[in-house]
């Protein structure tokens, strides 16, 4: 959360000449509610079945840059499925940093609390070992802006296909 997976996907994907697409947003998209009324109704453990039955259909397509939630990566199958379908890029972004660019965000469920700070600390420690494990490339997104991220990913990008071969 507040990594900025959106902000530099889009420039990313401007720069590949590639779709972007925001897992969530489409998800929204195809409910016709916001991510926070399928929590309010269905819960987490509803939303996060629809986010990996989205998530599913949209690793079918190819030459897109797909924005997951971050929560995406809970699930071994979600996993999996990144995993064989692409490259997967983990933007690093301190808790103190979420914080500041969440600040005004009222949308985000799981930061409906009054210890903001607790929920990104917990969710920091849980999550970061599953996206440090999982992702190809790693790039540190603090105080950085947008443009200059997705530069330092486009290059990551380039660098791991040369190296990889394919």
């Amino acid at each position: 959360m507040g990594a900025g997976k959106t902000t530099v996907g889009k420039k990313l994907a401007q720069k590949l000449h590639r779709e972007f697409i925001d897992c969530d947003a489409e998800l929204e998209r195809q409910t016709g509610v916001d991510i926070a009324t399928i929590f309010d109704i269905e819960g987490e453990t509803g939303f996060r079945k629809r986010e990996s039955a989205q998530l599913a259909k949209l690793l079918d397509r190819r030459e897109i840059v797909l924005a997951t939630g971050g929560g995406a990566v809970l699930a071994e199958e979600n996993r999996q499925r990144m995993s064989r379908n692409g490259i997967i890029i983990y933007l690093k972004t301190s808790v103190e940093q979420q914080l500041e660019r969440l600040q005004m965000d009222k949308k985000r469920p799981l930061l409906s609390v009054p210890d903001r700070e607790r929920v990104l600390a917990d969710l920091f420690v849980q999550r970061d070992p599953i996206y440090q494990a999982l992702a190809d490339i790693t790039a540190h997104s603090d105080k950085r802006h947008s443009s200059q991220m997705a530069f330092t990913v486009l290059s990551a990008v380039n660098q791991y296909l040369d190296e990889s071969g394919l």
